[in-house]
């Protein structure tokens, strides 16, 4: 007889090899209307709300895009599998400089000027090509296996998105948290246009380190003495400020008298080599009022271009907060239109923000004229020439530091007054300021990991006022208009619902801002409140693309019904970007933070840490990766990192990915091929009536679903990876169902030794696939296929289904005891087993008969299991005695002695179980006889 044909061997049609790249796509059509199913289903269910924050419609995704909408597709689909319902509306950020730029790039290859061409039709232009990206990024992201409504996203350029964001900035301006003034802001002076911090980065830049003398008023050869790295702010210098506690010397050398605070005299005479010595010592609020000369500034120079009260108070010595002692002279030069703290200081003793500056960084009256024209790097050598010869000039060098560049050209930037709008953070909202509230919403909201409170919150508490706007074209309107005869702002509501009103209705949204004149865009016979003028100018800047995405909670959120989302999920730049601006915005306008949860994750590098850069030849496309190995295995990255750190990738990484892929789909292939003829509905085993192993494994399953929700709970999914992974490979694959397959194959097919397996198999198999489907979400769908075969009941997305809960009634504790300590024996006895392979005793596991000696608690428990323990043990026979050919000691479990011989007997052909003679009913042990018989043969 053929035995092999009479045992229950594994049968499935699910493919060992899983070809993803190619059964994606077909999963992908299936999916097709998935969202809108879903949210028919569980309508009334608990809603899960994240909110997409929106990534720039510009160029392909890059693999932190791919990071960050598969860590967001984690969550929503964890919740889903928990029974909730969950909105996920995607979004692009479609205005701002990068898309200009690009814009641009493509005028000039067509030499064609911006400048050139209608404001209307170059805005056509960008949204042009932010619809083209769209389109792309949104199949992109769809080919990452995402679920959300693709169909209908949230576009920054939507006529409904920025008729709010107008109506948002009503909000700000009818508080009084909106206005405008001539403040330094950061400008760069390649993009021509404001920046917020948000939108600069630092990186180590190279700059004169000088030491330069401005004579003292009325004292021969007395001087104070300022240090900088940025010369070319000299020509805006109006006062000199002093720390009012600091102690300043008076240092007499031969070449005049110098004043530096005392703290710092002798870096000061290093640096300079200058010798001499101390005869006086003061307070510096003893210097606050002294006057100086400019080094090369004449008063006259300015006398008509300056207001009456800075040219009273300019050139003078000033109490400030802001002086420190650790680097210069403790005297520090002021250019109030050049710095933020330089500018407080001016405000508060009348000294304008005086800058002598274009848009494009160069010089302009009245600076002196062997600058003009000149742009600020550039003067740096000018000025350092001139005071070199004029004698001003004590020391020069150059030092390497942090200094501010912009985000997008990535060149540096610099402080610069200009008259713009801004945010308050000190306005006040009812009792409290706009930063007050603010700092109180962020202890509201749950940050992960919990260090990103502190990182937002410091950065709140220190930041300045918001510059909300930008000289640009492609963006929102700041939708005010200035009476011509008067100067005051039309800032009605009615003023910007009306323009809401317009932008809304007409088919490209704000650009009706661009194309109508003043009368058509104001409220019909609207006049100015103050003086009763129709004559109106409309403000020409736009609003910073910041304030853009900040209001997406109103645009998006609070339509759908709620005042705030569940979560926002970004990098952990975004603490100084969207979720802050998003926080600013909803607390100005609503009273509260848009979110009730933030969570951030790192970026993405190489294998030894670097950036990816095309330089390096290090940069890792997601489409290079679904292409090769498919989507599930870029999942699988994500879920397998700690994202709260910086995320590494490359090839070793996926090689060592690819292989736990292939073991967790071995072991639910395995679970298919070995429920082929069970159907749950009919053959399943009661728990209370399972056989001891499997209600072992049925309990022990329990504890793995506790852990696998607790993970997901607490979005620490790379522990979700490593036990489902852990679970498979040790628990699953080296032990239970290598311990099961015996009587998986032998028994007869409707055993209850064999129906018992079965059932905790299927068990199995619902729990794995639906715990992976979040991140291996693919896979999960092809085996939940599979799995509806085997049960026709079942949902018909894995999407629709949900991971079983902990089932405390299965839980049991006194079993799983038992089985821990059994365990230990067996892995002493496989240990044992290998030993006797290496002498050449035994080939195969089967051929050993093991002795155990032992005593007490172990032995009753082993005297309790002993008709099964040879199986458990994958040997033929155990004997607890001594004996054996190889005798060893237990390892790790104490009071144990293992033996190893050749199993007696004769080997079964059907199961290759050993069995003594007396034991067998014709060619086959008496075990399988039965079975055979059971199944209709004759045993021979």
């Amino acid at each position: 007889m053929d035995y092999k044909s009479t045992l229950n061997l594994p049968r499935t049609e699910f493919p060992m090899k899983a070809n993803l790249a190619d059964k994606e796509p077909q999963i992908l059509k299936r999916w097709g209307n998935l969202y809108e199913k879903i949210r028919e289903l569980r309508k009334g269910r608990e809603i899960f709300l994240l909110h997409d924050g929106p990534p720039y419609a510009n160029g392909h995704i890059h693999i932190g895009h791919a990071l960050n909408k598969i860590l967001k597709d984690i969550i929503n689909k964890y919740n889903l599998l928990t029974g909730k319902d969950i909105i996920y509306v995607p979004g692009w950020d479609c205005h701002g400089l990068p898309i200009e730029r690009q814009v641009e790039k493509e005028l000039k290859e067509r030499k064609i000027r911006k400048e050139d061409l209608p404001k209307g039709e170059f805005r056509k232009l960008c949204r042009d090509y932010a619809n083209r990206f769209v389109d792309i990024q949104r199949e992109e992201f769809i080919r990452l296996g995402v679920i959300g409504d693709w169909k209908t996203p949230y576009l920054t350029m939507d006529p409904k998105y920025e008729a709010q964001e107008v109506r948002e900035l009503g909000r700000f301006y009818e508080k009084g948290l909106a206005y405008r003034s001539k403040k330094p802001v950061y400008w760069c002076i390649y993009d021509m246009t404001a920046e917020a911090e948000a939108e600069v980065e630092y990186q180590e830049k190279e700059d004169p380190s000088v030491y330069v003398k401005f004579p003292v008023t009325g004292m021969k050869d007395t001087y104070l003495v300022i240090w900088t790295t940025t010369p070319w702010t000299l020509p805006a210098n109006l006062g000199v400020m002093v720390g009012e506690d600091y102690t300043y010397v008076y240092f007499r050398t031969t070449v005049g008298t110098f004043i530096v605070a005392q703290e710092l005299l002798e870096s000061f005479r290093e640096v300079t080599g200058l010798d001499g010595e101390v005869f006086k010592k003061v307070k510096g609020s003893e210097l606050v009022g002294v006057s100086y000369e400019h080094p090369f500034v004449q008063r006259s120079e300015l006398k008509d271009h300056l207001s009456e009260e800075t040219l009273k108070n300019m050139w003078k010595v000033y109490p400030s907060e802001f002086v420190e002692l650790g680097t210069g002279t403790g005297l520090v030069h002021m250019a109030p239109g050049h710095g933020q703290e330089d500018y407080t200081v001016g405000i508060r003793y009348g000294l304008e923000p005086y800058s002598p500056l274009d848009d494009s960084g160069r010089f302009v009256s009245p600076a002196p004229d062997f600058l003009l024209g000149v742009r600020v790097f550039d003067a740096n050598a000018l000025i350092v020439n001139l005071l070199k010869e004029k004698g001003y000039l004590l020391h020069h060098s150059k030092v390497k530091h942090s200094y501010p560049h912009c985000w997008r050209c990535k060149n540096p930037v610099i402080f610069r007054a200009t008259h713009q709008w801004f945010i308050g953070m000190e306005a006040r909202l009812n009792s409290s300021t706009l930063r007050e509230v603010a700092l109180t919403e962020i202890e509201r909201v749950r940050w992960i990991p919990d260090y990103g409170k502190n990182r937002i919150k410091s950065m709140v508490e220190n930041r300045p006022d918001w510059c909300i706007s930008r000289q640009r074209y492609w963006g929102v309107p700041i939708a005010v208009f200035y009476c011509k005869q008067c100067g005051e702002v039309a800032s009605e509501k009615e003023v910007f619902e009306h323009v809401a009103n317009l932008i809304e209705e007409n088919e490209f949204g704000a650009d009706v801002w661009f194309e109508k004149d003043e009368r058509e865009l104001l409220p019909e016979g609207y006049r100015c409140k103050r003086c009763g003028s129709a004559e109106f100018k409309k403000e020409e800047d736009i609003l910073d693309v910041w304030f853009d995405s900040g209001c997406s909670h109103a645009s998006v959120i609070r339509p759908l019904g709620f005042d705030r989302a569940d979560m926002y999920l970004e990098g952990s730049d975004q603490h100084r970007g969207w979720f802050q601006a998003s926080l600013l915005e909803s607390v100005g306008s609503y009273g509260h933070a848009p979110y009730k949860a933030v969570l951030t994750h790192g970026f993405t590098v190489d294998e030894k840490g670097r950036k990816m850069s095309k330089s390096l030849g290090n940069v890792v496309s997601p489409q290079e990766i679904i292409d090769k190995y498919g989507a599930d295995i870029l999942r699988l990255w994500v879920a397998s990192e700690d994202y709260s750190e910086d995320v590494k990738l490359g090839s070793s990484i996926l090689k060592n990915l690819i292989d736990d892929y292939r073991k967790i789909r071995n072991t639910l292939r395995f679970l298919l091929a070995n429920l082929y003829d069970f159907d749950p509905n009919r053959d399943r085993v009661e728990p209370n009536k399972l056989h001891h192993f499997d209600r072992w494994m049925l309990s022990y399953l329990q504890g793995i679903l506790k852990e696998v929700h607790r993970h997901y709970s607490n979005y620490v999914f790379h522990r979700v990876y490593h036990l489902i992974r852990n679970f498979c490979t040790t628990t699953l694959s080296s032990l239970y169902l290598d311990v099961l397959k015996d009587r998986l194959y032998v028994y007869s097919p409707n055993s209850w030794e064999r129906r018992s397996a079965q059932t905790v198999l299927y068990e199995l198999l619902i729990a794995l696939s639906t715990s992976i489907a979040p991140f291996l979400s693919f896979t999960a769908e092809e085996v939940w296929e599979y799995i509806r075969g085997i049960n026709p009941h079942l949902e018909e997305s894995v999407f629709l289904s949900e991971i079983p809960k902990p089932d405390e009634a299965l839980i049991d504790g006194k079993l799983e005891a038992e089985y821990s300590k059994l365990l230990k024996v067996r892995d002493e006895v496989l240990s044992a087993l290998e030993k006797a392979r290496k002498e050449n005793l035994i080939r195969h596991p089967y051929e050993a008969k093991v002795y155990i000696q032992t005593k007490g608690e172990l032995l009753d428990l082993l005297e309790k299991y002993k008709d099964y323990i040879n199986f458990l043990f994958t040997v033929s026979q155990v004997e607890l005695d001594k004996g054996g050919d190889i005798v060893v000691a237990g390892e790790e479990v104490e009071n144990l002695t293992l033996g190893v011989s050749h199993a007696v007997g004769k080997k079964c052909p059907r199961c290759w179980i050993y069995y003594r003679e007396e034991e067998f009913d014709g060619e086959v042990c008496q075990r399988c006889c039965n079975a055979l018989k059971e199944m209709g043969y004759v045993c021979t």
